[in-house]
Parts: structure tokens; C-alpha cells; sequence
């Protein structure tokens, strides 16, 4: 076999396992590319507050741990868990909402923690933002007290 029939295989290879994992996730929609992208960033972000500002407050010093890393990919790797079970929730109840939910939920969330991260560097924005992200906050805080 030749380099060229192997990459074609390869390629192939890689289509049909991309294509299987996106269907089990319910398709490559609108609101799993932005998850999908606010996960990246947020990931980023994380590594630049650790890497360059020193200021994370995931390590002691601040400053990269490849401990944090891997719990931050794991908690992303647990989060698409969420809407794989989402989106068979949604196949078994012949429902098309519980998905979207689940994925608008996470959104929501890598969007303050980005938000978060921002201010950790030092980039200035609105006091709204930093209001809403701390009613956000002890919203969930108290929804936590009352479930336990």
C-alpha cells in the first residue's frame, strides 16, 4: 500500500468516526458549535490567566498545573457527557428541547467563567456584567442549599 491509498483510507476513517460521534451528539447545530467554541476559549483563557498572568485560582501559586488542566478537560469532557444524555433523553421522550436546554445551560456557564477570566487579566468591563455574573452566583448558591 502506498502513502497515498493510506491517506485516503485515514481520511475516510476519520469521516465516518467524526460523522458517528456528532449524530450521537444529535447533529452539528448552531448551539453545539457555540458550546463547543466557548469551551475552547474558556480553556484558553484559563491557560493564558495561569500561564502568562499567574493569577489562576485553581493552583497555589497561580500559575500552570497540569492537574488543573486535566480537571478542566475533564469537567469539559463530562459536560458533552450532559448532552449526550440530553439528546437520547430527547429521542426517548420524542422531545426536541431538552438538548437545546442542556446545551444553552453550559453556554451560560463558559460564558461567565470566560467573563471571569477577562477580569483576572486585568480587561475591563461593565459593572452590569460583574453585578449579573454575582447574582448568578449566589442564585446557584441558593438553588445548591435548597436540593441538599
Amino acid at each position: 500500500m502506498n502513502i497515498q491509498t493510506a491517506k485516503v483510507y485515514l481520511c475516510t476513517a476519520l469521516g465516518v468516526a467524526g460523522s458517528f460521534v456528532t449524530q450521537l451528539f444529535g447533529g452539528w447545530t448552531e448551539d453545539m458549535i457555540t458550546l463547543v467554541i466557548f469551551m475552547a476559549v474558556d480553556f484558553v483563557m484559563g491557560l493564558v490567566v495561569a500561564g502568562v498572568f499567574h493569577k489562576s485560582n485553581k493552583s497555589d501559586t497561580g500559575a500552570l498545573n497540569s492537574r488543573a488542566g486535566w480537571k478542566g478537560l475533564s469537567k469539559k469532557g463530562v459536560t458533552l457527557l450532559f448532552i449526550l444524555v440530553a439528546h437520547r433523553l430527547d429521542g426517548l421522550l420524542d422531545t426536541n428541547y431538552i438538548r437545546t436546554t442542556a446545551i444553552i445551560g453550559f453556554i451560560i456557564n463558559e460564558a461567565i467563567s470566560i467573563i471571569e477570566n477577562a477580569g483576572l487579566m486585568g480587561v475591563p468591563f461593565p459593572e452590569v456584567i460583574t453585578k449579573a455574573i454575582d447574582m448568578l452566583k449566589s442564585k446557584g448558591e441558593e438553588d445548591d442549599n435548597e436540593n441538599r
